[in-house]
């Protein structure tokens, strides 16, 4: 069976492996000069590999199209994941949040082992080869066209181009336009774990400053659509980190987006203190003002914030800084208790979609078989990784979607129609 795969990413070099490894003539085309780009970047070059849990705390994860992943999980899970880089000689560790990195924090580990595994079953990869079309005849695949015009016959093909975030690592949405051109709906191209924008004060003041521990909400039209607790940084155009970059996948899906922006309808708040309700946080300032009672009001907040994180507080509060803390009054207590569970940052805008760690949308999961990631279109068609319209927060999710898809695309391109 001559096997082609489009692109030679995290999705379609698991698939090309998986494919030869079932006797199958395979062939990898991929637009670069190189396999593996953006697989490389992963995890700030660390390769934050896969997540340690179970379908229900990977179902959790992925924004939306969760339950298609069902059937690709159970073949190929993340536990499958971690044996099969370490059968290929790549070691892993477990770190906070359930994340499975390298143990070399070197992304490059993980590429040159899937590399040296193209080469033990003869894979063979033709780099600088854009593909044009795909060629098909009476509902069935029959080759793949190049740009040069060049047709490499098949029998089956993959298409694993990944999305059109990081353009400079070849995604550049190819697949979108190759799936469309042979009848599949493309769900629309957004950004996905990007920054949020925010023309707001706060940002500039405290750009370069992380908080770690605090839990993020959400708000759409008073309604908290998306929570999530860890780290967060302020920068000068906005907000980033993990939890960021993990709501932008749900705030860029919230109907009539730029209307609520426009209305101020839309926004983050921060809790800064998670751990406490308010009735301990009052306790708990209450005996921070009992300790600098005869010191002035901006001296007796450094065992609550960071210090950069102070003068702003003070001002928000609306509680003179010069004010003696034993003068402070309850509401004006209580009045910064709810300031510090409901920091408000506005939204102005999510960063493009060339910046997105992921891209959120693309080829319809009603158009795949999931057992299989078959197009129920075009026979011998298949799809892997991030060109299906699923995505996933930070933490190995994605890559995890890419492998198993991935692998579940080579295991049957050798089934016969």
């Amino acid at each position: 069976m001559n096997v082609v795969v489009i692109g030679a990413g995290a999705a379609g070099m698991i698939s090309a492996i998986v494919s030869a490894k079932e006797g199958n003539n395979v062939t990898i085309l991929e637009k670069t000069s190189d396999a593996g780009n953006k697989l490389k970047i992963t995890g700030k070059g660390r390769c934050n590999l896969t997540f340690d849990g179970d379908f229900e705390y990977f179902s959790k994860n992925i924004t939306v199209n969760n339950k298609f992943m069902y059937s690709p999980f159970n073949t190929f899970s993340n536990k499958d994941t971690v044996n099969f880089f370490n059968d290929l000689g790549v070691k892993t560790k477990l770190e906070r949040g359930n994340r499975f990195f390298l143990e070399s924090d070197n992304a490059d580990e993980a590429v040159s082992s899937l590399k040296r595994e193209l080469r033990k079953y003869k894979v063979k990869i033709e780099y600088n080869s854009a593909v044009k079309k795909i060629v098909v005849y009476e509902n069935k695949v029959k080759a793949v066209m190049l740009e040069n015009r060049k047709e490499i016959s098949c029998d089956k093909c993959i298409i694993a181009t990944g999305g059109k975030s990081y353009p400079k690592t070849g995604s550049t949405g190819d697949g979108y336009t190759l799936a469309k051109d042979v009848g599949h709906k493309i769900i629309d191209i957004k950004p996905g774990l990007v920054p949020i924008k925010s023309d707001d004060d706060i940002c500039k003041l405290l750009q370069g400053l992380t908080l770690k521990n605090v839990e993020i909400k959400v708000v759409d039209t008073n309604k908290v659509i998306y929570t999530d607790f860890g780290e967060m940084l302020f920068a000068h155009f906005g907000l980033t980190g993990p939890i960021i970059l993990s709501s932008s996948s749900k705030i860029n899906r919230v109907k009539d987006l730029e209307t609520k922006i426009k209305d101020k309808k839309i926004y983050i708040s921060i809790d800064l203190k998670p751990a406490l309700s308010i009735e301990v946080l009052d306790k708990r300032l209450q005996r921070d003002f009992e300790k600098y009672t005869n010191k002035e009001f901006k001296n007796c907040l450094s065992d609550l914030f960071p210090q950069k994180l102070i003068p702003y507080m003070i001002k928000e509060s609306k509680i003179d800084e010069n004010k003696k803390v034993h003068q402070i009054t309850r509401d004006e207590r209580l009045n910064l208790c709810n300031l510090i569970k409901n920091l408000k940052v506005s939204i102005d805008d999510l960063m493009g979609v060339e910046v997105g760690i992921v891209t959120c949308g693309g080829v319809s999961t009603k158009e795949i078989n999931p057992k299989t990631m078959e197009s129920k279109l075009i026979s011998g068609l298949y799809f892997a990784g991030e060109v299906i319209d699923i995505d996933g927060y930070t933490g190995g999710f994605n890559l995890q979607i890419a492998f198993s898809t991935g692998y579940v695309a080579g295991k049957n391109s050798n089934c016969e129609d």
